[in-house]
């Protein structure tokens, strides 16, 4: 049944026949060649279409080890032939992202932070248009610390909220503030929750997701090289982000769910949380239990997509 699916998977004109353009730029119609640059890719050495257009998942994480770790789990999971440890990197040619497909999966590093994350989007949006790809979702999976929640908790994102908990990302273009909202589709969201509750040790909630530009002051943490906070202010601070909705904190959120929402693409956020910031900053969880809070976000969206693929009820 596997084969066949991913066979299917192999011709997207059998499931699909008008494509969607998702790109939001028109001098790209103009332009002769599209270089990718840190993909170490480009619409002339590269024939696009043939390589990526059956992608129907798209996965990205930030470190490259984690990414690669998930292609040869997806691997495994949608039963495909050959060996799972030779899943090649499609980026070799350049230390700046990794990539890896996996039949109708691309699985992505994208860096730490919002820079990081949103230069790597560009071109990935712009990859899945030259390839003709339609109809595929696109998740971000990774860790992010709690907010009033145990360390080990699934949260599926509602909403990314800058550091005011507003639900808009705000990006200088030209020297002049463009602010995009920050929504993700809320069909997937009920789906992986749904998907959660058919799985053991997968505790999952929905929840508003914060991001910020840094991993220590940003986040209210006082063990940074730098502090000008109490703790009781930074108990105040987190106070107010949970009773607005927010369930935990990380760096790439927000430009993630902007820029999918700007392009239509179905998009979602899967973090696990590493610790309660309500319980303290260091994160001293044993490295085997972390290695497997890590591995529930994949264990959730490998799910997700056997059961839009009709390999599990």
């Amino acid at each position: 049944m596997c084969s066949l699916l991913c066979q299917c998977f192999y011709r997207p004109e059998v499931l699909f026949k008008n494509p969607q353009i998702h790109v939001k730029n028109p001098h790209l119609d103009t332009m002769e060649e599209d270089i990718l640059y840190h993909f170490n890719l480009g619409t002339k050495t590269h024939n696009l279409p043939e390589m990526f257009g059956d992608v129907k998942f798209v996965c990205v994480g930030g470190s490259a080890n984690r990414m690669k770790s998930f292609a040869q789990f997806i691997h495994q999971e949608l039963a495909l032939p050959g060996n799972m440890d030779n899943v090649t990197d499609i980026c070799e040619g350049t230390d700046r992202y990794s990539m890896y497909k996996v039949g109708p999966v691309l699985s992505i590093s994208h860096g730490m932070g919002v820079p990081s994350i949103s230069i790597m989007l560009h071109e990935l949006i712009k990859l899945l248009h030259h390839a003709r790809c339609i109809d595929f979702i696109l998740f971000r999976i990774g860790t992010s610390g709690g907010v009033g929640l145990e360390a080990g908790t699934v949260v599926v994102t509602d909403k990314a909220v800058d550091c005011f908990f507003r639900a808009q990302f705000e990006q200088v273009v030209l020297g002049k503030v463009v602010t995009r909202s920050t929504e993700l589709d809320v069909g997937v969201s009920k789906e992986l929750l749904q998907c959660s509750s058919e799985l053991d040790d997968v505790p999952t909630v929905i929840g508003n997701t914060m991001c910020t530009s840094d991993f220590y002051e940003g986040q209210g943490r006082l063990d940074g090289a730098l502090c000008s906070f109490s703790t009781e202010d930074k108990r105040e601070y987190l106070r107010k982000a949970y009773n607005t909705g927010v369930r935990n904190i990380e760096m790439e959120s927000t430009v993630f769910a902007a820029m999918c929402r700007a392009c239509a693409i179905k998009a979602a956020v899967v973090c696990v949380t590493l610790l309660n910031r309500f319980d303290g900053d260091q994160i001293s969880t044993p490295h085997d239990v972390l290695v497997e809070y890590q591995q529930r976000p994949q264990v959730l969206v490998a799910h997700f997509i056997k059961k839009r693929l009709g390999l599990v009820v």
